[in-house]
Parts: structure tokens; C-alpha cells; sequence
């Protein structure tokens, strides 16, 4: 019994050192020599050979100088990447398309081809009705109570100005107590959609906007007033506009500019997305370097096109652009923007 339990012993002792000492060492050995770049995490380096990212991890870009990475449910959180989960059923979906699509959606046909939607929204907006009856603004919250809850969750400016309307109609937060006794002291999110109906009331035509307007001694300051132009009508109410204009014919988007990967975290677009912004990206970079967009266009079309890859040659999808070393590339070309 002795002998056979030594046998064990070393043959536990040898497992342990060739599957926890050696086998990781080898691994680690052809890696650090063969694939130095991809077992470190393929980190690229920015100016001044700084780390910036991981070429398999998508970031958030928002300056109009760059390239977008598509939408992340995990909030490009690299220790929570996941899918939205949402249906297609759910309006949750439908809407953060239609927010993304609202600014930059085009005319594919007609006397107005080419140009953007976004006008017509803002003129339709002002009209203030949808599908023939008064009050958009009213309609959209009760209509979509959570996205009325999740404007006034989305910035803090927002609930203040919840908060200070509240304050200033106390007969009204008196009586959605009295309709609704479980929530005795509503906070600002609590009273989103009665904020908006009334708001929609005494505002036609507008939308609780940041506006920035000048301070005391000059310096702006930017506050939540109502607008009737601003970013925020063409995002929000581009899916109702759309309601109520069902054969406009509008450009065609690419699919992986307005949804998000499996995991979040996808680092790449298609070369499809890629050109969609194309234009955004030239006109941006264009102004900040003083320069003509039809030349800073080509170049970054052709910069596009050398770093194009097609996995597998093909097999598993079509051309696909990083988006953080497209991003590197322009920034080492013009530099950083101002």
C-alpha cells in the first residue's frame, strides 16, 4: 500500500510540473518569440509609444475627426462584454437605431437626393403633430415611458431641470401623488412623463435642449432650456417622423453602424461603415487643417483601402477596417485634433 501510494505521489508531483510548469513555460516561450505582439494583447502604442488600446478590443470614439466603432451594450467595458439581449420585438432596439440614424440620414431619391433628412424633421417637429393630432413631445412619452425616464436619468443637468419644474408646479406634483399613493415623494425620473406631457403644452414645437449661451464676463454656460433645433429632436423623434413619412425614400445605412456585436466589443466595422463616415471624417479633419476636403478625402480613401482585411480571404465576411488603428493612422498623419 505504501509502494502504490508513492507511485501516486510522483505521478501527481509529475503532472503538476509538466502541465503547471512546463507545458505554460513552452507555450509562454513560443509566444514571447515567435508571436511577441498577439500573446501580450496586441497593444498598440500611440504617439510617444504610449499604450492606447488593445487591437481586439473595441474603445468609444466621438470626436467627428475619427472613426466610429459600432454600438456596445457593454459600454466597450472589456470585463462585461455582452450583447443587449433585446428582441426584435422590443422598441428599445428600434429606437437606438433610429437615434443614430436620425442626424445622419440622407434623401436616396427625388428633388432632394443626397441631402440630409434632419431639416424636414426639425420642420416637422415644429408643426408639432404626429399622425394628425397635437402634441409630439406628449405623445412620445406616454407612448414610451422609459424613454421619457431615461432622458431624465441620461444627464444630471437633466433631472435638475425635472427638479426645478417640479418645484415650480407643486399643484401638479400634489395630484400624481394623489393618483399614485406608493410614491409619496417622486423623484425626478418618477415624474418624466408627466414633466414632458406638460411640457409639451407650454412649448409647441420645442424640446428640453442643452443651449449654451454667454455668462457673466462672456464665458459661455450651457443649460437645459427649450429649442427647437438641436441634436436631440433629430435623434429622438426621427423614428416618429418616420412614422408619419413611411414612403420617403431614404439612403440606405450600414447595418453594423447601428448595431452592436455579440460581444460588445467588436474592434472592427465593415469597409461599408467605414466609407458611410467617410465623409464626416474628411470634412472634420479638412477644417481643422485648413485644407481642400477633396484632397484629405482621397487620402484617407486610400489609407482606408491599405488597411482593409478580408478574414479567412473572404470566407468568414467581407473587408473590415480596424477602427483604433485607422484611428492611430490619422492621428499620426495630421496629428491631434485641436
Amino acid at each position: 500500500m505504501l509502494r502504490s501510494a508513492s507511485k501516486s505521489l510522483w505521478l501527481l508531483l509529475f503532472s503538476v510540473v509538466l502541465t503547471c510548469g512546463i507545458y505554460p513555460l513552452v507555450l509562454w516561450g513560443v509566444g514571447q518569440t515567435f508571436f511577441p505582439f498577439q500573446a501580450n494583447g496586441s497593444i498598440l502604442k500611440g504617439p510617444g509609444g504610449k499604450p492606447v488600446g488593445s487591437a481586439l478590443i473595441a474603445q468609444p470614439f466621438t470626436l467627428d475627426e475619427y472613426f466610429w466603432p459600432r454600438p456596445s451594450a457593454a459600454s466597450y467595458d472589456a470585463t462585461a462584454g455582452t450583447s443587449s439581449a433585446l428582441s426584435v420585438s422590443n422598441y428599445a432596439l428600434r429606437n437606438r437605431a433610429a437615434t443614430m440614424i436620425g442626424p445622419v440620414a440622407t434623401y436616396s431619391a427625388g428633388p432632394k437626393k443626397g441631402q440630409p433628412v434632419w431639416p424636414d424633421i426639425n420642420a416637422w417637429f415644429d408643426a408639432d403633430r404626429f399622425e394628425g393630432k397635437p402634441g409630439i413631445v406628449a405623445q412620445w412619452a406616454d407612448a414610451h415611458n422609459e424613454l421619457a425616464q431615461g432622458w431624465v436619468t441620461a444627464d444630471p443637468s437633466h433631472a435638475s431641470y425635472v427638479d426645478g419644474w417640479s418645484k415650480a408646479h407643486p399643484d401638479i406634483v400634489a395630484q400624481f401623488v394623489k393618483e399614485n399613493p406608493g410614491t409619496p415623494r417622486p423623484q425626478a425620473s418618477d415624474l418624466a412623463v408627466v414633466f414632458f406631457e406638460h411640457f409639451s403644452k407650454d412649448h409647441p414645437g420645442t424640446f428640453p435642449c442643452s443651449v449654451t449661451e454667454p455668462g457673466a464676463g462672456g464665458k459661455p454656460v450651457t443649460t437645459i432650456a427649450p429649442a427647437a433645433d438641436c441634436a436631440d429632436i433629430r435623434a429622438d423623434f426621427f423614428d416618429m417622423w418616420r412614422q408619419d413619412h413611411p414612403d420617403a425614400p431614404l439612403a440606405e445605412i450600414p447595418g453594423d453602424y447601428v448595431t452592436a456585436s455579440a460581444s460588445g466589443l467588436d474592434p472592427d466595422i465593415t469597409l461599408d461603415n467605414a466609407e458611410f463616415q467617410l465623409n464626416r471624417v474628411a470634412n472634420a479633419w479638412a477644417k481643422d487643417l485648413k485644407r481642400n476636403p477633396v484632397e484629405i478625402k482621397s487620402q484617407i480613401q486610400a489609407m482606408l483601402q491599405s488597411r482593409t482585411v478580408s478574414p479567412g480571404g473572404g470566407l468568414f465576411g467581407g473587408p473590415i477596417i480596424n477602427v483604433l488603428e485607422m484611428n492611430l493612422a490619422l492621428r499620426n498623419r495630421y496629428g491631434a485634433p485641436p
